[in-house]
């Protein structure tokens, strides 16, 4: 069967490639990683119980044959399927046959593959504690990517195949699901599955760390407190679901909490709710409150000086160039070489995608971290009441050894905004601040943007009345 492959953020096809299942058997290497000690010590795995999954590269004969996690010849700082492995050893002892009992976050997937047809089910932890960490990315920053991938390997995802519009019709396993994602904290459940869990090993740098999946035979959960606000726009059936969106972050309702229950189809028109994937529901989120934010952002007065905000962790560098002009917003990445985007490159890749303000009517570029990092620099500017043209500045770097979600851009810029801002008299002085923060010429970032381009060369209709 063959797959076609799109380009990254230019949804063009560049290309077919045959995606074959390899096994650990096609690669001998692999089986002898698992048989390191300092990753599997003591522990009878079974290797069958692992699936592994070639994407894109042909690791069977490439670069990761020939360093077997160790060489760093993609030019990483650390192998992740070493940092996969790892985690999954540490979780291997703790999932046993068919049933996973465990405190769920909450937490539930909503898959894209297929669709309208999509596997949909809760994510649950095979340990009774406190396990609401595990599936809430606004209190991960500062954690180290081993400890990430950690709480998403420990989640079990149980999948049941439904219909994304007809899924109030799909039975108790799905009335249930959506219980778990309305709930305000963790929640036991008892899942029964089809076959013992398998643990996919995905080398594909565009795949974020997750957990073994089975299919769903049965699901019990107990009594759960569902959030107050959250029930509240789920019992509304006259409201629109952007609505419920805005209304729900206004009354300080976390985006993944709101983001969570708009996959499940909790919001909407009683007629119109459908199951939305995880993925898209993340963006569309991040999309919905930053659009209302910036309505309002449009009617207050321009900030009065340059500034220049920063963050950095996760090996990812981010610079926010904040402009005193009108409303504009633009999103900017380098990829340095040996990282997710540009991993056998010689030379820094570079994307962006913009909005003046009349905003923007197709999907950006960029893809889901252009809103994210919209939303985190929104939030300051609704709360300072001003407005400004804003320039987002992230460079990737080998440190950044796979990815974990659009939460990282959003937590990270929102960091940034955090922080007391460098402020410049001059466009000029802000962009020598940012340029000493990477390794890549000025130059670069200017012929890649649009908005500092207008800014360093377009002159405005002020000046000329000054004249």
């Amino acid at each position: 069967m063959r797959k076609l492959i799109k380009g990254k953020r230019k949804g063009k096809i560049v290309g077919q490639v045959r995606k074959p299942r390899v096994t650990w058997k096609d690669n001998p290497w692999i089986l002898q990683l698992l048989d390191d000690p300092s990753l599997s010590a003591d522990l009878n795995y079974i290797a069958d119980d692992l699936v592994a999954r070639a994407s894109g590269v042909a690791w069977g004969k490439g670069l990761c044959v020939a360093c077997k996690g160790g060489k760093f010849l993609c030019g990483k700082t650390r192998c992740p399927l070493v940092v996969r492995l790892k985690s999954y050893f540490r979780t291997f002892p703790l999932i046993r046959g068919t049933d996973v009992d465990g405190a769920s976050p909450p937490g539930v997937f909503v898959g894209r593959i297929g669709y309208p047809y999509v596997y949909a089910g809760p994510l649950v932890p095979p340990v009774h504690e406190d396990t609401s960490l595990y599936d809430l990315p606004e209190l991960w920053f500062g954690k180290s990517i081993d400890e990430i991938v950690g709480f998403r390997s420990l989640l079990v995802r149980g999948k049941h195949r439904v219909h994304v519009k007809k899924f109030e019709e799909a039975g108790k396993i799905m009335d249930r699901t959506r219980e778990l994602a309305l709930s305000v904290g963790p929640v036991d459940v008892e899942l029964a599955l089809k076959n013992k869990p398998r643990r996919s090993f995905v080398l594909d740098d565009e795949v974020q760390p997750f957990g073994p999946s089975a299919v769903i035979r049965d699901l019990s959960v107990s009594t759960s407190r569902w959030d107050h606000q959250i029930e509240k726009a789920y019992g509304d059936t006259d409201l629109k679901a952007a609505e419920a969106v805005t209304t729900l972050y206004e009354k300080d309702v976390l985006v993944t909490k709101i983001q969570r229950a708009f996959s499940v189809g909790a919001f909407g028109l009683k007629n119109g709710r459908r199951l939305v994937p995880t993925r898209w529901s993340i963006t569309a989120v991040d999309s919905i409150i930053s659009k209302d934010m910036i309505e309002k952002i449009k009617a207050f007065p321009e900030v009065n000086e340059y500034r220049v905000y920063e963050s950095h962790y996760l090996d990812n560098r981010f610079e926010v160039l904040v402009m005193p002009r009108a409303w504009s917003y633009e999103a900017m990445e380098a990829w340095y070489p040996g990282t997710v985007w540009n991993p056998s490159g010689e030379c820094v890749v570079m994307f962006s995608d913009w909005e003046g303000f009349d905003g923007r009517t197709t999907y950006a570029d960029v893809g889901g971290c252009y809103y994210a990092a919209r939303l985190a620099v929104g939030e300051l500017l609704v709360k300072e009441r001003r407005q400004a043209s804003v320039v987002v500045l992230r460079g990737a770097h080998p440190g950044y050894i796979m990815p974990v979600g659009v939460w990282q851009v959003r937590e990270n810029v929102r960091n940034a905004m955090r922080q007391r801002p460098l402020k410049y008299n001059t466009l000029e002085e802000a962009l020598a601040r940012i340029a000493s923060r990477f390794q890549i010429p000025l130059e670069r970032w200017v012929e890649k943007s649009r908005l500092l381009q207008d800014a360093l060369f377009q002159r405005r209709i002020t000046e000329y009345l000054k004249g």
